[in-house]
């Protein structure tokens, strides 16, 4: 499975695949779900569309945010494919494609490059809880398995319980011309900023929590994978793009204008907050797929307040 490679402990330090595009604001995707608990397509369409006119170039389906954990195989191919025939021409997509099991990982890979897919989002196998050399050896099997295929590597300690150490992302930087960027939401600064540091010429970091964007942009991140562009892309693309241009000032100022936005989409699990809010926008239906439920009263009387405050609840309803 992980091909014709050297052996697992001895380094190449390959070039990184040159890929200028992988910088700004990505959104991970909401999946909007019908009442009887169906994909919304209709609604899908107008949501990446909207995205793309708010100024967002990277589209991020099928991760976390999306609920791919509750879709079939089938729903994610579908929702992957929706999103790249809206995109195509406008933005790159980025295909939520992990799993625990590396044969399956390798499954989906292979499947949203058929599809079309510009890169794809491998997050670290959750419940397993591989060693690191085990962690090296899914990754490099998958990069390999997909030569051709970009692959963002995903650190999400507090949804997997398995951390991602710097090391072990280095040496997949280093050893995997395809392993060309890390989403990393461990929160750890420490260790994203040995990444940073220490990373081959043209691998990209980006932030997997909004709060954290503008300190690591400013520490050399290229950018966000972003929950809270789902409900303001205009605002969260404006953000990243004024860091990446050295604005700090005006980045700072929409960064605190923002960050209450950013706070309040996590006072529950993610995604029952945006989802919520992107209700009250009239973007979507407030649908879940269990064992995800809608937000408690008094958590959504919060998300209100907070759209009310940035006054975006008046001017957001589309229509699908």
């Amino acid at each position: 499975m992980a091909g014709s490679g050297p052996p697992l402990n001895e380094s190449k330090y390959l070039m990184t695949m040159k890929l200028d595009w992988m910088r700004g604001c990505a959104t991970a995707l909401v999946t909007p779900f019908k009442s009887d608990g169906s994909i919304d397509e209709e609604r899908l369409r107008v949501l990446v569309d909207r995205q793309i006119k708010g100024g967002v170039r990277l589209l991020v389906p099928c991760g976390t945010t999306g609920e791919s954990a509750t879709m079939t195989e089938d729903e994610d191919a579908r929702v992957i494919g929706v999103t790249i025939e809206v995109a195509r021409g406008r933005a790159k997509v980025i295909a939520g494609a992990g799993s625990n099991s590396t044969a399956s990982a390798i499954e989906y890979s292979k499947r949203a490059r058929d599809l079309g897919a510009d890169a794809v989002l491998q997050v670290a196998p959750w419940y397993n809880k591989p060693t690191q050399e085990g962690l090296y050896a899914h990754f490099r099997a998958i990069a390999e398995a997909v030569p051709d295929v970009p692959v963002m590597l995903y650190n999400v300690p507090g949804r997997t319980s398995s951390n991602i150490a710097s090391q072990t992302t280095l040496r997949l930087a280093r050893d995997c011309e395809n392993i060309v960027a890390v989403k990393e939401a461990s929160g750890n600064l420490s260790q994203i900023m040995e990444i940073l540091r220490d990373r081959p010429e043209g691998f990209a970091v980006l932030s997997g929590d909004d709060a954290v964007t503008l300190p690591l942009i400013a520490l050399g991140a290229e950018g966000i994978v972003s929950v809270a562009s789902n409900e303001v892309p205009d605002f969260m693309s404006q953000l990243a793009n004024l860091a990446l241009e050295g604005k700090w000032n005006e980045a700072r100022g929409l960064h605190y204008r923002l960050l209450p936005l950013m706070e309040v989409n996590f006072i529950e699990s993610s995604p029952g907050p945006v989802k919520a809010a992107m209700a009250m926008m009239g973007l979507l239906e407030d649908n879940f797929r269990l064992p995800l439920v809608p937000i408690t009263e008094k958590s959504r009387d919060r998300v209100r307040e907070v759209l009310v405050n940035l006054a975006v609840l008046e001017s957001a309803t589309v229509s699908a």
